[in-house]
């Protein structure tokens, strides 16, 4: 639902998760995001951007060929025991702008636990990590880590950067890659 306002003013959608979460009994480790951004829900799938370096800094901790098609996205992370969903089941936002993120409904983790058994989270940007901290960690029983935005919009890190500190972070979990 948008909410057109005067011209010239930021107008505001209601966002909902479309994408189910990827997980199976084997995942150690679950990474969340805020909620889809305007190009993920275009492309179908998590990290839509061409921009975002989710999937760059992901396939080169792993040291697997970077996906292109929901196939090999899903089958990377599953080969490599690692959940991925989002923090926020609906809200409203700006564009894809998280710092405009309002009205926040959370995602159910529950059933992804259920799955998984209690694993590791790993918030993928201040805005996850609070979000899930507000709204999720009493509930659930699990802490999470803040990691580096893979966003654009993060440009104090680079690419070289967030390899290096995600794989810090996440190789201990998933077990292997570089």
């Amino acid at each position: 639902m948008k909410r057109e306002g005067k011209e010239g003013e930021p107008q505001w959608q209601r966002v909902t998760q479309e994408f189910a979460p990827v997980c199976d009994a084997s995942s150690r480790v679950l990474i969340l995001g805020t909620a889809p951004s305007r190009k993920s829900r275009e492309s179908g799938f998590y990290y839509g951007h061409p921009q975002n370096r989710f999937w760059k800094m992901l396939s080169a901790i792993t040291a697997e060929e970077l996906p292109r098609t929901i196939e090999q996205k899903k089958a990377l992370l599953l080969r490599n025991h690692i959940a991925l969903h989002d923090v926020i089941h609906s809200c409203e936002i700006i564009g894809s702008s998280d710092s405009s993120i309002r009205n926040v409904e959370p995602a159910d983790l529950e059933g992804i636990f259920a799955v998984t058994g209690p694993i590791p989270v790993l918030c993928n940007g201040g805005t996850a990590y609070r979000l899930y901290g507000r709204f999720q960690e009493k509930k659930l029983g699990i802490g999470a880590v803040q990691m580096p935005s893979t966003s654009p919009a993060n440009a104090a890190w680079s690419l070289e950067r967030l390899i290096t500190e995600w794989g810090r972070v996440l190789l201990p979990d998933i077990g292997q890659g570089k």
